[in-house]
Order: structure tokens, then C-alpha cells, then sequence
């Protein structure tokens, strides 16, 4: 086991593939194998390796890789029924993976053993003790995972003992208790390991699945009762519902319950490295997750943000950047002055009683009943301040756009556009084809200003979002548009409404366009 007094075990690349909609790709899987270790995860689980080619392929590129800390795991069962470990082809791949730390599970249930194996109870047995003694003559530290254990334990709970003493007897390093089915609460669990901590077995861990909504919870009682190693995944991905998150497992480790982990050092880190494995699965992260979430630090009560600024301390239960995450204040209907004076700071000191936050304070209320929405929009908010501020210069106006949408035989319908406008005085002319009217758009203006503003290659448009607001009119339903932008080190976004799409897709683009102008080049 590692030195820390917590082990940190990341099953990401292994169970967290199970998620609905997750998947990677070789290069994915060996950038968050690097991300991790960088992080300071202690073991990292990269999956079966006969389970494709990809998977393959992975231990041998990993070994490659000049990880610092981490301990790569390869993954797999136990040896067949009435065979031998040392014959195995499963037991066989673990070790032609090469990695210093095997994990190989069994079954802990009785029922299991006999009706999904089709073994008997002392073979079973007996393919354990085969299985890791022979692992461990070949100089591997091998982790066992109890599948079902919490359920075999309630069913039979003299047999998932004997599961536990054959495992150790054989040498395990680490016997894993897995709640497989995710059915087990945290007090039952909690008292389960609380006795077995008295039977002398090889150190404990847990691993949680979420089917209950408690695998955190779960995780975290099991080691103030004794379990020294824990299982997770990056952001709960896993089977079913997923798996316990570790980006809340490791803070509420190191920052509530003051255990020595190591990846501790580098919480800072904890948010970048949940959002850098959502980006390789091509997943929009989970705004409202522990800690690493987008909203863990947002407040939106006119009320709330009146605290932040007078005691932030007594609105949020740690300092955000401790796990590298940042507090927002959110803008809606129900903000109060204190919320305007908070994004106006940027621009200088504004006392909440100033005329010029009464007039953005019933600005934002009466565009919010348009249809606007600015939680997730500031950028949008942040031009509608400027241009109160008489601070904002539009890079350009529109003179007019022509969008003609065509489709020919069995192709993909297409979008041809032209547009004309005036940047600095001087008539601009852009034209493009795009799959749709919004890419269109945006290639355009791309095609008719960066010529003379070559700052535009520099943002690209990354995300786009439509939402009815009054389905009862169908087709002349107002809609809102939102747009995510970036420079690649830095996203914002912007909102339209219009009963157009296309004229809300504008709105939102041509904001996101001039917040950069305005905050990242008339300010440089």
C-alpha cells in the first residue's frame, strides 16, 4: 500500500466505461492515465487487457509514459473452474500486461458462486486462492475485488468470510468489499466494515456504485470506520447510474475529514482534471456536481450575494480555489442590487443605491421577461453594462445578410450566405457554406473581418443551444439561443430570443463576438 494513510483508487478508464455514452479512445485513455498521475491518483485502472485490441494496446503504449506516481492496475477474474492459475489465459493476460498492480475479482456470494458460475462453493474457493497466490509468486501486488460482497455477506455471511480469509491467507494486498448492485446504505456498510476490521484480514477497501444516491456518503463512512483504499471514478461515470465520485470522495477526504492522501497536494488541480476527462469523453461536465461543478460556488438570490460580499465565508462552505473551482454570481429576475454592484466591480466602484445600477437592475428584469437569460450568458450581460457604461465599441454594424438553404438529389442540404458590413468605416464582404444557417452566419463574418481583425482566428464557436419558450405557438414559438465561445484558454457565452432563429442566433453570436473585441483586444 502507499505511504498515504488513504489509498486512492481510479476505475475511470476501467468501470466509468461502462456509462451510458461514455467511450474513449487509445490517445484519451492515455492522456487521463497521464492527467491522473499528474493529479497524484495512486492507482489507475486501465480495464481487461483481453478485452480488445484498444485495451491491448493501452498497456503496452502506458508503459511508455513517464508517470511519476501512479500505479497502473490491469483488471480481470479469477481462473476458470477446475483449471489452473498458472494456465489460465485470463491470469496469463494480467501478467503479459506488465503492470505492477493486478486486480482480479471473485465472487462473494454464495448464489453466485453456484448459479452464475455453475461451481461449487469450495471450488469457488479455491479458484481464489489459485488465482492470487499464483499472481503473487510472480511478483505482482494484487488487489482483490469481493463482487456483491455486501449482498453475499447479508445471504451468507459465514461464506463471504471465507471468501475474505482464503484471499488474505493468499497473499492479497488489498481486499476490495464491492457493493456491485449499488443497494447498500451507508450504515449497513459502515458496520459491516466496523466488523470485519477485528478479523485480522488483509487491509480493507470499498467500492461504491450510486444506485442509491449514497456511494460517496458510503465511501466516506467506510473509512472513518476503517477502510484504508477507495474506489472511483472521475466525475461518478460508471455503470448504470455511476460509480462514487472521487471529485468529491478526495475533498471531503482531505478537506473535512483531514486524512493524509496524497493527491491532497494538488487539489488545486481537482477541477481541471474533472473537466479535462469530461472534454476526451465529448460529455458536457455536470454543472451541478460537489466542489468541481460550474454552480458548486454560484449564488443567485439578490439576498445570498448581499452575504458574499459582506462575509463571504458564511455563504460558502470552503474558498473555492481550493479545489481549483471559482465563485460566480448569477444574474436573473431574482438578483438584487447586490448582484449588479458584484459584476459592475470590474468597471470600478458602484454603490447599490446608484442610478446606474437601478437602471441595469430593471434592465435585467425586464429582458428576463423577453425571454432572456443571463445565468448562462454573461457575456451577454457584460456588453448590456458597457453600453450602460458607455464603455462598449461594436466592431462592426450589419448592413444586411442573405441565407439560402438548398438541397439537391440524396445530399446533405446545404446553407449558402453573404453578408456586408461596416467595421472602422470601410464596407466589409463575407460569404460562406455551411451545413446549417448558424454556421453559415459565423463563417461569414469570419470570412469578411478577419482579413483586417485577424484576432478572429484566435475564437472559435464551441457549443449551441435552443430553447422553446412558448411551444403553444408552434412554429411561431419565440425561441432562445445560447452560444458558447473560446479562445482556448477561457469559454463564454451569449443569448438571443427572437421568434427567428436565425435572427436569436445572430444576437447571440454577434454579442459573444463583441465581448471578446471589448475585453480581450480594446483592452490589451
Amino acid at each position: 500500500m502507499p505511504k498515504s494513510e488513504i489509498a486512492i483508487f481510479d476505475t475511470t478508464l476501467r468501470d466509468g466505461t461502462q456509462g451510458t455514452g461514455i467511450n474513449f479512445t487509445l490517445k484519451d485513455k492515455l492522456e487521463i492515465a497521464e492527467m491522473l498521475d499528474s493529479f497524484g491518483i495512486d492507482y489507475i485502472e486501465g480495464g481487461f487487457p483481453l478485452a480488445s485490441e484498444r485495451e491491448t494496446a493501452f498497456f503496452k503504449e502506458v508503459r511508455s509514459l513517464n508517470l511519476k506516481h501512479s500505479k497502473i492496475c490491469s483488471f480481470g477474474s479469477t481462473r476458470k473452474p477446475g483449471g489452473k492459475a498458472s494456465h489460465d489465459a485470463h491470469i496469463n493476460a494480467l501478467l503479459q500486461a506488465e503492470t505492477p498492480t493486478v486486480v482480479i475479482v471473485g465472487k462473494a456470494w454464495d448464489a453466485h458462486a453456484e448459479k452464475v458460475i455453475g461451481t461449487t462453493l469450495e471450488e469457488n474457493l479455491n479458484m481464489i486462492s489459485d488465482s492470487v497466490s499464483h499472481l503473487k509468486s510472480e511478483g505482482r501486488e494484487v488487489i482483490f475485488d469481493l463482487e456483491h460482497f455486501f449482498d453475499g455477506y447479508a445471504a451468507n455471511r459465514e461464506y463471504a468470510e471465507k471468501v475474505l480469509r482464503t484471499a488474505t491467507d493468499a497473499g492479497a494486498d488489498c481486499l476490495v468489499l464491492c457493493d456491485t448492485n449499488g443497494g447498500t446504505l451507508p450504515q449497513t456498510a459502515v458496520k459491516i466494515v466496523e466488523d470485519l476490521g477485528r478479523g485480522n484480514y488483509a487491509p480493507l477497501g470499498i467500492h461504491f456504485h450510486n444506485d442509491t444516491g449514497c456511494a460517496v456518503a458510503a465511501s466516506i463512512q467506510c473509512i472513518d470506520s476503517g477502510a484504508v483504499h477507495v474506489q472511483g471514478t472521475i466525475n461518478g461515470w460508471g455503470e448504470r447510474v455511476g460509480n462514487a465520485n472521487l471529485c468529491a470522495i478526495i475533498p471531503n477526504l482531505a478537506l473535512k475529514m483531514k486524512k493524509d492522501i496524497y493527491c491532497g497536494q494538488n487539489l488545486k488541480d481537482l477541477t481541471k482534471l474533472s473537466r479535462f476527462t469530461a472534454e476526451k469523453a465529448n460529455i458536457i461536465p455536470e454543472k451541478n456536481q460537489a466542489y468541481v461543478g460550474e454552480t458548486a460556488f454560484s449564488h443567485k438570490a439578490g439576498q445570498h450575494t448581499d452575504v458574499i460580499i459582506k462575509a463571504e465565508y458564511l455563504m460558502e462552505h470552503i474558498d473555492s480555489s481550493l479545489v481549483g473551482n471559482s465563485r460566480r454570481i448569477l444574474l436573473s429576475e431574482l438578483a438584487g442590487k447586490s448582484t449588479i454592484v458584484r459584476k459592475l466591480a470590474k468597471y470600478g466602484e458602484f454603490d447599490k443605491n446608484s442610478e446606474i445600477v437601478a437602471q441595469l437592475t430593471n434592465t435585467l428584469k425586464q429582458k428576463e421577461m423577453e425571454g432572456y437569460e443571463y445565468e448562462a450568458a454573461e457575456a451577454s450581460f457584460d456588453v448590456i453594462m458597457r453600453k450602460a457604461l458607455d464603455r462598449f465599441t461594436p466592431l462592426f454594424e450589419l448592413q444586411n445578410y442573405h441565407l439560402e438553404s438548398y438541397k439537391t438529389m440524396t445530399s446533405k442540404s446545404k446553407t449558402v450566405g453573404r453578408l456586408f458590413l461596416n467595421a472602422g468605416g470601410i464596407e466589409h464582404m463575407g460569404a460562406a457554406v455551411g451545413e446549417g444557417p448558424v454556421d453559415t452566419l459565423n463563417a461569414s463574418i469570419r470570412d469578411a473581418l478577419i482579413p483586417s481583425f485577424p484576432f478572429l482566428k484566435n475564437i472559435h464557436l464551441t457549443d449551441y443551444r435552443v430553447r422553446v419558450l412558448n411551444p403553444e405557438e408552434a412554429t411561431a414559438a419565440k425561441v432562445r439561443v445560447f452560444i458558447t465561445f473560446t479562445d482556448g484558454k477561457t469559454d463564454w457565452d451569449s443569448v438571443g430570443v427572437s421568434e427567428n432563429i436565425i435572427e436569436a442566433s445572430w444576437e447571440a453570436l454577434i454579442d459573444a463576438i463583441n465581448f471578446y473585441y471589448n475585453n480581450d483586444v480594446l483592452e490589451e
